[in-house]
């Protein structure tokens, strides 16, 4: 199945996952550390106890964040660098106060949308725009970069283990999401390298 299709799909548990997941990956674009998002995690295992003080107090934690987020590589890559860490914090800010409901559907189409996007973004090797974002959320992955086809098989991954595992996947989906949030950081640190001499 599509990436859409999938999504379409997912009860709650599995868009949560989805949107946290996304957003998860692209948590160096927002100076947090690899652990500022575990709350929320663990909220996925449960009925979404506490959730929206979980996600008060994750926002709470991005925004202070002092951290220097240097994704500019100069050129037009500057403008598309300030644009994936603008796309990183249009998810944060559209994570939904309850886990439930057509919020939660609606955020994680964001994520979805948002990450795919952001990866295109810091590929230099990808030109394309918003159309084939669109094509590789529907399947047609043809003439997608490396960095953008592996963002979609983790967001297809993601939703795959909840669908599959429910509450017993989560664990499993984070692992996806770190390897992600790894080579996403070890990409904005070579764009920063890049932007420095």
């Amino acid at each position: 199945m599509s990436l859409v299709e999938l999504l379409a799909q997912a009860d709650e548990r599995g868009l949560a996952a989805s949107g946290l997941a996304c957003l998860d990956r692209c948590v160096p674009l927002l100076g947090g550390d690899d652990e500022v998002l575990r709350p929320l995690w663990a909220g996925l295992v449960d009925d979404g106890e506490a959730w929206g003080e979980k996600v008060a107090k994750v926002r709470g934690e991005l925004a202070s964040s002092d951290a220097d987020v240097e994704v500019d590589a100069g050129g037009g890559a500057a403008d598309s660098g300030v644009e994936a860490v603008l796309l990183a914090r249009r998810m944060l800010d559209a994570v939904p106060g309850e886990r439930s409901g057509d919020a939660l559907r609606e955020w994680a189409e964001i994520c979805s949308v948002s990450a795919l996007r952001i990866h295109q973004l810091l590929d230099p090797l990808d030109a394309g725009g918003d159309d084939s974002v669109a094509d590789c959320r529907a399947g047609r992955t043809e003439g997608a970069s490396h960095l953008v086809a592996a963002e979609l098989r983790r967001q297809v991954v993601v939703l795959e283990l909840l669908a599959q595992h429910g509450a017993a996947g989560v664990r499993q989906a984070l692992g996806a999401a770190t390897e992600g949030r790894r080579v996403l950081r070890a990409v904005v640190s070579r764009r920063a390298r890049g932007a420095r001499r």
